[in-house]
């Protein structure tokens, strides 16, 4: 079995599996603002109500990674979706995987353009964020946990025993 990993682009159909594809390209658009702006509704459901958890807005600033880029930690979480999107502009870099028993399977990359944002449904399991080129700004919409809520309920993580490499994109 290969351990390699090619990095496929962004598509809507093909990420479907993992989340929503967050993007005006292709999306209706609604003309508000006397006729000033354009409104791109609903392109993704925010899941986040699970054991009393709200939504909350967050800026996370990544770090870039650079090719090859070693796969070894997955995470996921079990009780909301996670939203990202880039606020520089920039490409990034989407490593996803289907759920095999309570473990991530074999992972799945996808290379993402600085005007494209990713939901990742509740429990799917994925890299943390992967900036590439520099260092990128990123809106992200997620769970907050309500009082009392033991840390990292939220959070499982998985380390492959040997990791995958991302080594191309497509």
């Amino acid at each position: 079995m290969s351990r390699e990993i090619v990095a496929e682009p962004l598509a809507r159909a093909a990420f479907s599996p993992y989340g929503e594809v967050i993007s005006a390209e292709g999306a209706p658009a609604k003309i508000i603002n006397q006729g000033m702006a354009a409104r791109f509704d609903a392109l993704a459901r925010i899941d986040v109500g699970q054991a009393g958890g709200h939504p909350i807005v967050s800026l996370f600033r990544g770090e870039p990674f650079v090719f090859p880029i070693p796969i070894k930690l997955m995470e996921r979480h079990p009780l909301g979706s996670q939203a990202f999107f880039p606020l520089s502009g920039r490409r990034w870099l989407i490593v996803v995987a289907p759920d095999e028993d309570g473990r991530p399977g074999a992972p799945r990359a996808f290379l993402a353009r600085g005007n494209e944002g990713v939901q990742y449904r509740r429990g799917t399991w994925h890299h943390p964020l992967m900036a590439l080129t520099q260092r990128s700004d990123f809106l992200v919409v997620d769970r907050a946990p309500p009082a009392g809520e033991k840390e990292g309920a939220n959070l499982e993580e998985f380390v492959y025993p040997e990791p995958y490499l991302v080594r191309a994109v497509a």
